[in-house]
């Protein structure tokens, strides 16, 4: 169950500041037009987002200013040299790369926005700000994982949540991915051994503004907290922040991720709410590949070898980005990619089929 206020509801994509016929010039300084650009509104609060797409720069810069006219706040984030993105930061804000190229979203709170002026310069690099680990598969913490449901309600990038679902939710939108997206997924595993790689769609729990898988230079709220160490469960364990979260409501478990119902039930076979291993897979390094099914609400299954006879250990959604750790030939099989023999090793002990896995480069022999 999600105890958290909903942040936002997404809106549709848009591809660009600027049509294709008519690509802006690149530039550092920028203006985008948001009114009459659809919102889809939901939360409690009720708020709003709307994405802006990505803009070239004249210059590579690492920091982002942005002025709006009319409600609202600017979210940035930059594409690394690996082509993944950093994640979302607040604006004014020091992105943790210097990059050519910025995407931006709004989100409201009330009202509406008209438009949008950014400017991107270069300030000094922060080694602290670097939000990629030094190890490949990414940051993992031990958390406790409560189940989300809500089926038929919005999630906050505007997925309407189905019966069964397959995604993840986590107390920060600085990982929040974009509707039918998962360039911010997670790796969860429970100690029974299974796992789910699922992207991250949703806010919560609890709070909304508790990176806790980041180092305390860059975490947005709750710096003194151990990296790793949710709020919600520091307010519980310990009587942080008086046992409250960032709205003053009593916490009642010490929830770091909320798991949607297919996640919880078919993905890691949980009956009760339960500590998970979770780990951020965007925070991570090297090749990546992204879960594609002809199904928008399927799933892969994620074996102990290259064979689809070998046992059944985890799932992975549609959408969902995996790190691969090499590749290794098997059993041919024919899926939304095609017919293969070639297996993706995403994790120790832990394949998934080519056929089904999209847009990887640079994998080694296993």
């Amino acid at each position: 169950m999600r105890y958290l206020l909903p942040l936002v509801a997404g809106a549709a994509l848009v591809a660009g500041l600027a049509s294709p016929a008519q690509a802006a010039p690149a530039s550092n300084e920028w203006t985008a037009d948001v009114g009459g650009r659809a919102v889809t509104w939901g939360g409690s609060p009720r708020t709003g987002l709307i994405e802006l797409g990505s803009h070239r720069l004249a210059q590579p810069a690492n920091a982002v200013t942005a002025a709006v006219t009319g409600d609202g706040v600017v979210d940035v984030r930059g594409l690394r040299a690996d082509g993944q993105w950093t994640e979302w930061l607040e604006a004014p804000a020091t992105l943790p790369v210097t990059t050519s190229t910025i995407e931006t979203r709004v989100v409201l709170s009330i009202g509406k926005a008209s438009r949008v002026k950014l400017t991107a310069t270069q300030a000094p690099a922060t080694v602290a700000a670097d939000d990629v680990s030094a190890a490949a598969a990414g940051r993992s913490y031990r958390v406790y994982a409560t189940r989300e449901g809500l089926v038929g309600g919005t999630t906050a990038n505007g997925h309407v949540i189905r019966s069964r679902d397959h995604f993840v939710a986590l107390p920060s939108r600085r990982g929040l991915a974009g509707k039918n997206s998962g360039n911010y997924s997670v790796q969860v595993c429970a100690s029974n051994g299974r796992c789910e790689w699922a992207p991250v769609w949703d806010v919560g729990p609890w709070n909304t503004k508790d990176d806790y898988w980041n180092p305390a230079a860059t975490r947005e709220m709750w710096k003194d907290l151990p990296q790793g160490k949710p709020e919600a469960q520091a307010a519980y364990e310990n009587n942080y922040n008086g046992g409250k979260d960032q709205f003053g409501r009593e916490v009642a478990n010490p929830a770091g991720i909320d798991l949607a119902d297919g996640t919880f039930w078919d993905g890691l076979k949980l009956t009760n709410n339960a500590w998970v291993t979770v780990t951020y897979l965007w925070t991570g390094s090297g090749p990546v590949g992204t879960v594609r099914t002809a199904d928008a609400a399927g799933t892969v299954n994620v074996r102990s070898g290259a064979t689809s006879t070998a046992s059944q250990v985890g799932i992975a959604a549609n959408y969902a980005q995996v790190r691969v750790t090499c590749q290794l030939t098997g059993q041919s099989v024919t899926g939304t990619q095609g017919t293969s023999n070639v297996w993706y090793r995403i994790a120790s002990g832990k394949h998934v089929a080519k056929a089904y896995v999209a847009g990887v480069s640079g994998a080694t022999a296993c």
